[in-house]
């Protein structure tokens, strides 16, 4: 199943990197991966995916600064971002839409959930 949808996961756990990576390979989009936050802006920058599901709880540059940067930089604000995190609590979802998140998703991701979002926001 091909789509010809990009998706760039931004992630320092290799091991739910590989999980979410298999979801969306399942879901037939092609997957980039950077493993911090500043990898993430960067390959944003560059190769201009067409959505970004980015990690909350990273060393430097946590998930919600790096949306912040995005969403605010003209290069890379028309790129949706997801957040995925292990963080629940309500506040976490509120920070994340003020910091122009378009969902919030928590880990770890139901591959239904994942896939019919990622649907919503990119057809």
């Amino acid at each position: 199943m091909e789509n010809n949808k990009t998706v760039l996961v931004v992630d320092d756990s290799k091991t739910d990197y590989l999980y979410i990576e298999k979801i969306l390979s399942t879901g037939g989009y092609k997957v980039m991966y950077a493993e911090s936050a500043e990898e993430g802006i960067e390959k944003a920058k560059k190769k201009q995916p067409d959505c970004i599901l980015m990690d909350v709880v990273m060393p430097e540059v946590n998930g919600f600064q790096a949306t912040r940067i995005l969403t605010r930089d003209v290069a890379t604000a028309d790129i949706p971002v997801v957040m995925l995190s292990s963080k629940s609590q309500k506040t976490d979802k509120v920070w994340a839409e003020r910091q122009g998140a378009k969902n919030y998703i928590t880990k770890p991701a139901d591959p239904e959930l994942l896939l019919s979002t990622l649907s919503g926001l990119l057809n």
